[in-house]
């Protein structure tokens, strides 16, 4: 069992920066892809960023150029850095651990963008 707590939410500007973070219970080394989330309000949940355990990273085209995934192993800790928000990019964000045989998520985090 692995529980994630997501950190970092909350209200900016559109064009302005937020930084979230996600603390894992247990080692994430090497077992867990780790990934970010989003809902956005009325939508499905989709996904923002991955990144595996040897730092193999990717995006969609909605936050390709914007949005930077990045884990560290000694902190079992994984951020997603989100550059020139958008109010398209309001949604809850969620943080996922994944392994060969397991799935676990955060309680999520809200990120709203103001126009």
């Amino acid at each position: 069992q692995v529980q994630l707590v997501e950190s970092g939410g909350g209200l900016v500007q559109a064009g302005g920066s937020l930084r979230l973070s996600c603390s894992a219970s247990t080692n994430i080394y090497p077992y867990y892809t780790m990934s970010w989330y989003r809902q956005p309000p009325g939508k499905e949940r989709e996904l923002v960023a991955f990144v595996t355990a040897g730092r193999t990273t990717d995006y969609p085209s909605y936050v390709k150029g914007r949005f930077s995934i990045s884990r560290d192993d000694a902190q079992n800790t994984v951020s997603l850095q989100m550059n020139n928000l958008k109010s398209e990019d309001t949604a809850v964000y969620y943080c996922n651990a994944k392994s060969s045989t397991s799935a676990f998520w955060g309680q999520g985090t809200q990120v709203t963008v103001s126009s």
